[in-house]
């Protein structure tokens, strides 16, 4: 899910589906179908495909199609692709609640009694939840990852550029907090 503030990534090309040349997209939209509704995608590459939805796979997948490709070999050099759209096409979030995953990117993290924990660096998805990698973390070498959830971040600040993690953000599960330094 990275990409620049002005390029949001919307998904990403998966394996072949057929051998018409449809494929499938790993989708980052609130509803996977949504992402052919915003005009011709781009590619890191700078190269366009434009979309269509050939019907909705499980969970966050789609098979689609795009004008651009008539054939599964051609679908095989894009697997892996990420697919971005100009943010000015998406919908403003007008929500204090609401945001892009993107905008993420570059906030402070704190815990609940101020103390400074880190920068967000990036967002993950690797198939069980949202997971955000922190770097910059006191007495911590290296980067460490927090799941992304209401209970591990209660707050996001957007205003402010922060959020807050909660006081066992760092637990590691056995009931004992992440040593310090490594």
């Amino acid at each position: 899910m990275s990409g620049s503030r002005e390029r949001i990534c919307l998904g990403v090309v998966g394996a072949p589906h057929g051998v018409r040349g449809h494929f499938r997209i790993k989708t980052y939209t609130e509803h996977p179908s949504d992402v052919a509704a915003y005009g011709p995608l781009t590619m890191a590459s700078g190269a366009k495909l434009t979309i269509s939805i050939v019907r909705p796979a499980k969970g966050d997948m789609v098979i689609a199609r795009a004008e651009e490709i008539s054939n599964p070999e051609a679908v095989k050099a894009l697997t892996g692709q990420q697919l971005f759209v100009a943010r000015k096409m998406l919908p403003q979030t007008d929500d204090e609640d609401e945001f892009y995953i993107t905008d993420l990117v570059g906030l402070r993290a704190e815990m609940n009694n101020g103390a400074p924990a880190g920068e967000i660096v990036a967002v993950h998805d690797f198939g069980a939840g949202d997971l955000i990698e922190l770097k910059n973390i006191p007495n911590i070498k290296g980067t460490r990852y927090i799941r992304f959830t209401k209970e591990l971040v209660p707050i996001i600040d957007m205003d402010g550029r922060r959020i807050i993690l909660s006081d066992d953000a760092f637990d590691l599960g056995d009931g004992e907090p992440e040593p310090a330094g490594e």
